[in-house]
């Protein structure tokens, strides 16, 4: 059996209201992973670099989740300032009321691979 899920066709079944955050993620990812390429692994959709999953990103009933190697995010909770976003060992949620900005994204991203 052939899979047909893509990206698009997951952001496209999220809830409508979070749509578009998706979206702005998905964008944003690859400006911070410029070497990465995206990929749907452990059911997650996500950008890896050779064949290892460096970020993901889901949804959730009224959040967004970004996750990263483990102590990533933790190591940089300094980091995220206003945003208020829910940390955790391995990925930050979101809401659409409160996207993750450019910035953050861009410090999360990992740079050492």
């Amino acid at each position: 059996m052939i899979r047909t899920d893509t990206h698009d066709t997951r952001i496209a079944a999220a809830p409508e209201q979070l749509r578009d955050i998706l979206g702005q993620l998905r964008e944003k990812l690859p400006r911070a992973l410029p070497n990465a390429e995206e990929v749907i692994k452990y059911d997650m959709l996500g950008f890896q670099i050779q064949n290892t999953v460096i970020a993901g990103y889901a949804v959730f009933s009224k959040r967004c989740g970004l996750c990263f190697d483990p102590g990533t995010v933790v190591a940089h909770e300094d980091k995220m300032g206003s945003l208020k976003p829910k940390p955790g060992k391995t990925s930050v949620t979101f809401s659409a009321n409160q996207p993750i900005t450019d910035d953050l994204v861009q410090k999360l991203a990992p740079t050492s691979r």
